[in-house]
């Protein structure tokens, strides 16, 4: 897939996540813009929307991280095994840990704000999650990973991308999310894997 194709994907992927931002957007600026309302207008529902925009942007941000970090925690569980460099399996062990945490933080929150369990697959459908997610979407190709002749090479291959999709996501929440909680997360994710990221770089030059 070559990158345009690719990060028309990627939009696909994010388009819940899109149209619930750019729904906040629109009713911040309806609320700033219409200083001089029509007769029949009300502030009101501006602001009922402009609530149910934001708290629909946290809800669409948990409901494709949750499965996104499952997809990188299932590669980086392949790499404890598979992976040859130690560095590799340093990474792997950090990204279980921070990404397992921060599933069962949005396990949680969503509960608590939503009423409601969502779970985190133990082996994601990667044919589709809400219609629109897929292997090529989060940059995972499974069984590429899989019968790779250097595991380590094609990991950081696949990893770079899936983590730049997650960084795609958080910087969408950092100002427009409704719970502190959900922009505290983007923040750190965007720390963790932002820094991951250059290392993996970092290494992909190191290794050709």
């Amino acid at each position: 897939m070559n990158k345009k194709v690719k990060n028309y994907t990627v939009i696909g992927f994010l388009a819940p996540l899109v149209i619930a931002v750019g729904l906040s957007s629109c009713n911040t600026e309806a609320s700033q813009d219409n200083l001089t309302p029509a007769p029949t207008a009300t502030a009101t529902p501006v602001v009922s929307s402009k609530a149910e925009a934001k708290t629909q942007i946290d809800q669409k941000f948990i409901e494709l991280m949750i499965p996104h970090h499952q997809g990188a925690v299932e590669m980086a569980e392949m790499a404890l095994t598979k992976a040859k460099r130690p560095e590799i399996k340093k990474l792997a062990e950090s990204i279980i840990q921070d990404q397992k945490r921060e599933i069962q933080q949005m396990q949680d929150w969503y509960k608590q704000w939503y009423g409601k369990e969502i779970a985190a697959s133990s082996s994601i459908d990667h044919s589709a999650h809400q219609g629109m997610m897929s292997m090529d979407m989060m940059g995972m190709d499974m069984q590429a990973l899989k019968n790779a002749a250097d595991f380590d090479k094609e990991f950081i291959k696949q990893m770079i991308p899936h983590h730049q999709s997650a960084l795609m996501m958080a910087e969408m929440v950092l100002d427009t999310a409704e719970n502190a909680e959900i922009r505290n997360l983007a923040k750190s994710i965007i720390e963790s894997q932002n820094a991951e990221i250059k290392q993996m770089q970092q290494w992909q030059q190191a290794w050709k």
